[in-house]
């Protein structure tokens, strides 16, 4: 037995298939993976993704404690309730963990971290407050998350947890929250689409989703969350980044604040180095042209360049045809055509940029 979230009875009630996933049991579907996909991409669907650690940091010294151990710059995030997308790296430059920093005053910053990650993040964040003083960290395992995406999502939202959300919320833009009471409203998501994420107390959980699945809001498992952030490009901590990858091995250039020069953030002079000379391996979109599928961890030969791995593969309900990212030699060129290793044969496959979906349309040219 793992650990539960507060909804974990709703959706044994709700005929989940329940699975391990990182020591917490949780809902791989509720009947068709493709259905809850397509849902999410059409409709609008809801996650329980209360497994995810939400770390609540606050003190005098929070800014220069955030920009020591972020790759992005906090400095950034100057109005109340703007969140960032940044990744905590080790001295190496790996990636620790990538996470969501929200900004809520001067002396409280919101963290919401991977869940496979918790112990290790928790030590690391203990650590480093320990040495600089004036910064106190708060876990908080009794909050839930609940995170309701795709073209409908809003209205279902307002439909079910009342019309006085929407004056609060209608004009947020994407990465932003606010606070309603005890809700926490973020713009933000996992899927490529519209939609919210709703930080609550663990106890009114259940009686929210069952508001939520009454407004017509399907319940998701992690099957179909898995396909969409993977049509969504988005990385998955594990698979398509760790401790032995940086950001920009990574796609995730964009997620490092250079600015300025003399913010000396934890594993900065590997990315400096990187940066001037180059990276050896990126990662890049396939789609996979012959019939088959395409799956973690096999080869890529990429012809004369060299070889690769896919990092995260698996077929698109929304294209229909296998896709995957995969980690690749520098070399390697978007259009360029290469061969992913199947058990009988090599399968042919194109190099593309990702996402490979947003808003439920294909980025493919």
């Amino acid at each position: 037995m793992g650990y539960k979230t507060p909804l974990y009875d709703t959706h044994v009630k709700m005929g989940a298939k329940i699975v391990d996933f990182g020591g917490w049991d949780m809902p791989l579907h509720y009947g068709s993976q493709i259905e809850e996909h397509h849902k999410v991409r059409q409709d609008a669907g809801m996650f329980d993704v209360s497994h995810m650690n939400v770390v609540d940091i606050k003190g005098a010294y929070v800014r220069p404690f955030l920009g020591l151990l972020m790759a992005n710059s906090v400095a950034k995030l100057q109005t109340p309730g703007k969140a960032m997308y940044t990744c905590m790296l080790n001295a190496k430059g790996g990636v620790i963990d990538d996470l969501i920093v929200y900004y809520m005053n001067e002396q409280w910053f919101r963290l919401v971290m991977n869940a496979s990650t918790r112990t290790k993040d928790l030590a690391w964040l203990d650590t480093t407050s320990r040495e600089m003083g004036g910064v106190s960290i708060a876990p908080r395992p009794d909050l839930a998350i609940i995170a309701v995406q795709g073209p409908n999502a809003r209205e279902k939202i307002y439909q079910a947890l009342g019309e006085g959300m929407r004056s609060e919320t209608e004009k947020l833009k994407p990465f932003n929250a606010t606070s309603i009471g005890e809700l926490f409203i973020a713009t933000t998501g996992y899927t490529g689409e519209d939609g919210f994420e709703l930080i609550l107390p663990g106890k009114a959980a259940p009686y929210s989703w069952q508001g939520l699945a009454e407004a017509g809001v399907a319940p998701i498992g992690l099957g179909a969350r898995d396909t969409l952030r993977l049509e969504a490009g988005m990385n998955l901590y594990g698979h398509d980044m760790d401790e032995t990858t940086t950001p920009l091995e990574s796609g995730l250039a964009w997620t490092v604040g250079w600015e300025p020069a003399s913010r000396n953030f934890v594993g900065r002079e590997v990315l400096e180095r990187q940066r001037t000379e180059g990276v050896a391996r990126k990662l890049v979109g396939l789609v996979l042209e012959d019939k088959g599928v395409l799956r973690d961890h096999q080869k890529v030969i990429c012809s004369s360049v060299g070889e690769g791995q896919i990092t995260s593969g698996s077929f698109s309900p929304t294209l229909g045809k296998a896709i995957a990212l995969a980690r690749v030699p520098a070399a390697v060129a978007v259009g360029s055509r290469c061969e992913v290793e199947g058990q009988r044969r090599r399968l042919a496959a194109r190099v593309v940029r990702y996402p490979f979906v947003r808003n439920g349309k294909s980025c493919l040219e």
